[in-house]
């Protein structure tokens, strides 16, 4: 590793912006032909590792692309990855693949309980919780995380006052998305009794388990915290967001209990459709092949973080930053500015944000900043964001 100027040379170029426009981008064509920029949805601006892109070609040179059904190699190295990275000792029967976290998110609302029934999560969350049970007729039931000496917490008492008897599930984001917390094994073993008292079954969306930006944390999998965790649990994995593949539309649930894995696979019937082949490739390439380079996006993106802890602090005092323990994704608090709508003034100046209220009444006045892009496209936001703020 070298140091070039503020950003970091590495054998993989983390350095060059790669021009997303016309390729269909969703992040970029929402402002085309506007002078936005874009650091809004959850996908990085960012080349995939070499070796995915290799296994790809290969897959393309082989030049069939019918209908596929998880194979071998894929399973092998999926259940290796949950081992050596997590402990956790799965097998290919607990695996359901999936086309994405979110359609995982519908089936399981879809799966447990029946209609008029509700399900749980905390908010601000990553705005699919608040859709997925309205989609499939169940009520929704939202409490607020606590805020503790800038920390983010369950609030168990609120929990346990808005929780009813016809609750059937609790959906989890750890890490969590949009605040960046790296939930502690023992906040999770009290979530955990609390679905136990309840009878809940724990939806645990741990997509981003692989992003952890402090050395000194760990993620702790829902599946690994107890038998009775790992019996009540539905946990949601995908290689998309750490090796930048949410294009490949790969994820996979792992659910070792058999009446669960059960109810689950009746509920995707009919309406989840199957991986594509490129979607297996990659995911194999990204767990087998792609440490080397998640290790130097870590580095990168605990560098950009830190550029936005530096630049908020000293050139945006107004706009608070909490600590970020995971994820590429800054939750930044408007409130001392009395915006109504953050995203939409920012727009306006030329940058282009997540609402904080799309991610439930309690983050309105917040904003949510991708900063998984190179160093100069995420100085060149900042420097929109202070302007922005200057111009009020």
């Amino acid at each position: 590793m070298k140091r070039k100027g503020s950003a970091v040379e590495s054998s993989f170029d983390f350095i060059n912006p790669v021009s997303r426009i016309g390729t269909g981008s969703l992040k970029w064509e929402r402002y085309g032909g506007r002078d936005v920029l874009p650091l809004w949805v959850a996908d990085m601006d960012f080349r995939s590792a070499p070796e995915i892109l290799e296994a790809l070609r290969r897959r393309v040179e082989h030049g069939v692309f019918g209908y596929t059904v998880p194979y071998a190699e894929v399973e092998e190295v999926v259940c290796d990855y949950l081992k050596q990275r997590h402990g956790l000792a799965a097998d290919h029967r607990s695996l359901h693949w999936v086309p994405g976290l979110v359609p995982a998110l519908n089936v399981v609302c879809r799966a447990f309980g029946a209609p008029g029934d509700a399900v749980m999560t905390c908010t601000p969350v990553y705005p699919p919780f608040l859709s997925a049970p309205r989609n499939n007729g169940r009520e929704l039931i939202t409490v607020p995380l606590r805020r503790d000496h800038a920390c983010w917490r369950f609030d168990f008492e609120s929990m346990e006052a808005a929780v009813t008897p016809k609750t059937r599930v609790f959906i989890l984001c750890n890490p969590h998305n949009p605040v960046g917390r790296v939930f502690e094994k023992e906040e999770l073993d009290e979530l955990v009794a609390f679905c136990d008292r309840h009878d809940l079954v724990l939806c645990s969306d741990e997509i981003h388990c692989d992003l952890i930006l402090e050395p000194e944390r760990r993620h702790v999998p829902a599946l690994a915290l107890s038998d009775e965790a790992a019996r009540r649990t539905v946990a949601l994995y995908a290689p998309s967001k750490t090796y930048n593949l949410p294009g490949l539309a790969c994820a996979y649930a792992v659910i070792p209990e058999p009446r669960l894995r059960a109810a689950f696979k009746r509920a995707a019937q009919g309406f989840i459709t199957e991986v594509n082949c490129f979607g297996y490739a990659g995911c194999a390439a990204a767990y087998r092949d792609g440490e080397p380079w998640r290790r130097e996006l870590l580095r990168v993106l605990r560098g950009n973080r830190d550029l936005v802890y530096s630049f908020v602090a000293e050139r945006i005092p107004s706009v608070r930053i909490h600590p970020m323990e995971a994820t590429y994704l800054a939750w930044l608090d408007f409130g001392e500015l009395g915006f109504e709508s953050p995203a939409a003034y920012l727009e306006r100046h030329g940058l282009g944000l997540s609402e904080g209220a799309s991610f439930g009444e309690s983050g309105a006045g917040w904003a949510r900043l991708n900063f998984g892009c190179p160093r100069s496209v995420l100085e060149s936001g900042l420097e929109r964001l202070e302007k922005a703020v200057a111009a009020l």
